[in-house]
C-alpha cells in the first residue's frame, strides 16, 4: 500500500510556541518550520480560520481500518521506531532487526524525562477515531495507512508518556488538553497543522475551543504542506 517514506529525520514541522517559550518538544531547541507552498508561516488564529466545521459522524468506525505500524522503506524499522529514533534526546542503541536499546525522550505532554521506550506512547495528535469522525471515513484504505504512519510531518506523531496518552484518548481540545503548562500552543499548532495537512474538519466546540485559546499563543505559527 501505498505511504509516505519513513526515515529517522522527520520532513515538516510546526513553529509553535508556549506564550512565554519557543522551544522544539523534543530536543529543547528553537523548532523549526516548513513550507506550506506560500513562503512564510500563518499565526495560529488565522490557520484555525483556514479550518472548516462540520458535524462529526463515528459510524462504522474501527482502529483496524487504520493500518499501523508500517516500515515504508523496507530498512527494518517501522513507524514507532522510526518515531523513537527521530525524537530521542539521548540517541538508543539500534541492534539488529532495529531493536532499540538505551535512549531518552522528552515528553511534551506533560513535560517528562522517559529513559525507558516502553513507557512511551506514539500518539497521533489527532486520533484515528477523531480523523475518522472528521473525513478519513471518506478515504481509500491506502491514505488512512498513509495517515496512521505520517512521517511527512514533524509533528503528526510524537513519542509522550503513557498516562497522558491514555487519558486523552479519542477526545478533541475541547476536551483534553496536555497536562504540562507550557504544552498548550505546541499542542494547538500541532492539532491544527494535522487537520489542514490532512483536510479534516473540525466541529462548532472544537472551532470554538481552538479559537478562544489560539488567542493566548500571539507568538505561535503554522507551517503545513497537503498530504
Amino acid at each position: 500500500m501505498a505511504a509516505f517514506a519513513a526515515g529517522p529525520v522527520l520532513l515538516l514541522a510546526v513553529a509553535a510556541c508556549s506564550p512565554d517559550d519557543t522551544t522544539d518538544h523534543a530536543k529543547g531547541k528553537p523548532s523549526a518550520s516548513a513550507s506550506d507552498g506560500k513562503g512564510g508561516g500563518l499565526s495560529l488564529e488565522d490557520a484555525v480560520g483556514r479550518l472548516k466545521t462540520a458535524a462529526e459522524v463515528r459510524t462504522g468506525y474501527e482502529r483496524d481500518k487504520f493500518h499501523l505500524w508500517v516500515d515504508a522503506d523496507h530498512d527494518g524499522c517501522d513507524t514507532r521506531k522510526e518515531i523513537l529514533l527521530a525524537e530521542a534526546v539521548k540517541k538508543p542503541r539500534e541492534g539488529k532487526r532495529c531493536k532499540l536499546t538505551g535512549g531518552s525522550w522528552r515528553s511534551y505532554y506533560d513535560d517528562k524525562t522517559v529513559a525507558d521506550a516502553r513507557k512511551l506512547d506514539i500518539d497521533h495528535v489527532v486520533p484515528l477515531a477523531e480523523a475518522w469522525d472528521s473525513g478519513a471515513s471518506k478515504w481509500s484504505s491506502d491514505r488512512r495507512e498513509s495517515y496512521a504512519n505520517d512521517l511527512g510531518a514533524e509533528r503528526s506523531l510524537v513519542a509522550v508518556s503513557l498516562g497522558p496518552n491514555r487519558t486523552k484518548g479519542d477526545k478533541d481540545p475541547a476536551e483534553w488538553m496536555p497536562p504540562a503548562k507550557d504544552a498548550t500552543c505546541t499542542y494547538l499548532a500541532d492539532w491544527v497543522t494535522t487537520k489542514l495537512r490532512w483536510s479534516l474538519t473540525i466541529d462548532t466546540e472544537e472551532r470554538g475551543t481552538l479559537r478562544e485559546t489560539a488567542s493566548t499563543c500571539a507568538n505561535t505559527t503554522v507551517e503545513y504542506e497537503k498530504a
